[in-house]
């Protein structure tokens, strides 16, 4: 009898990835008979190839040796010699939509996403807007195994399971604050570890970078004594992370120092909480059970891309009647102001990191 073998097709973007793995984790706990080989870009390996026994990762350049028509002819071929039983398509554009298409001229058992496009149209319209909550990601990944004849039951806490990464395992430089030393072994009583990702993909889901530093002054005037930790940030950025760096002895750009995404996965496993915009960098925090913070301005969270099992109450955000006019975050302001961003005092988030201190008090 041939051995079930599930493909599932997700090709970007990071955020996007890291919100499969609470779906395929439980899928592969519940079906432990059933194998299961994610496709993606070679940036996820870290997100499964320890995710559980039978689940696989295959990596696909779609820009490189995959690319176009004949590259994607080429995936497929070998991708058929693999002798899948299900296609799962969790990502329904044009590139997977392609690889589809030859699965189902096989007559292959495929299915894919639903998107809700409706919904978030009215979600994001400027006139008649409608807010309300759309599926979650998590429901439509797991919807699509559902039609697979796969129901999935929910249940992860931690790319980690129930321990946190090996610290160990991290370069020595991102103990190394400016003029000091993190105690490792102390670091839970008396020095909170705060992470912060302060750059997303668009101008409508960053927080104003002046008042971002506010932020960080004001957390180490209330913790002298904290350790916060940057994340994220592309050639334009990093440049700023490394003069907080400079200027403030709490703050390491743990970016500069860390060696791929396996090894930020293991710090942020340790930090008390993590402020993040809607960005991937929400999306890894929750992968290893950390509480987040966070802000959003052009998006919302009831387009379906809370962090996993995040609390509502954490997220920033202000009333306005434009909001959300994105649902991820790439139009152009129709106000002209990005008021949804700037219009957030710095005290409203500071407020939200000191409930979440209060709680794990």
């Amino acid at each position: 009898m041939k051995t079930e073998h599930i493909l599932v097709i997700r090709f970007s973007a990071m955020g996007d990835v890291a919100m499969t793995v609470p779906v395929i984790y439980s899928l592969a706990r519940q079906y432990p008979h059933v194998r299961i080989t994610v496709l993606s870009r070679p940036f996820a390996r870290s997100f499964f190839e320890d995710l559980a026994p039978n689940v696989g990762f295959m990596e696909a350049d779609i820009k490189g040796e995959y690319k176009g028509v004949t590259g994607l002819n080429a995936l497929y071929r070998r991708l058929i010699a693999k002798q899948f039983t299900a296609i799962a398509d969790l990502h329904s554009v044009l590139r997977s939509n392609y690889l589809r298409m030859r699965f189902n001229l096989a007559n292959f058992n495929v299915a894919h996403i639903d998107k809700h496009r409706n919904g978030k149209r009215k979600l994001v319209a400027a006139s008649g807007k409608k807010l309300e909550q759309q599926p979650t990601s998590f429901q439509n990944y797991a919807d699509v195994f559902a039609q697979l004849g796969y129901p999935v039951k929910m249940e992860f806490t931690s790319i980690f399971g129930e321990e946190k990464g090996n610290l160990d395992s991290l370069p020595q430089e991102v103990f190394r604050a400016e003029d000091s030393v993190i105690n490792l072994k102390n670091r839970h009583i008396t020095e909170p570890w705060i992470g912060i990702a302060p750059f997303g993909a668009h101008e409508g889901k960053i927080y104003p970078i002046q008042l971002m530093e506010k932020v960080i002054q004001q957390l180490i005037h209330n913790h002298p004594h904290c350790h916060i930790f940057l994340f994220g940030g592309g050639k334009n950025e990093t440049p700023i992370m490394n003069k907080w760096a400079e200027e403030y002895k709490q703050v390491v750009n743990a970016s500069s120092h860390l060696n791929g995404l396996q090894q930020e996965l293991i710090l942020m496993s340790h930090l008390h909480v993590m402020l993040s915009m809607d960005s991937a960098n929400m999306h890894l925090a929750s992968l290893v059970n950390t509480t987040v913070v966070s802000v959003w301005g052009a998006t919302h969270p009831y387009a379906g891309f809370m962090g996993w099992h995040q609390s509502p109450d954490n997220a920033v955000q202000l009333d306005l009647p434009c909001r959300p006019c994105s649902i991820y975050g790439n139009k152009p302001c129709m106000r002209g102001d990005f008021a949804c961003m700037k219009n957030i005092s710095p005290e409203l988030i500071i407020e939200k990191i000191e409930n979440v201190f209060k709680q794990k008090s």
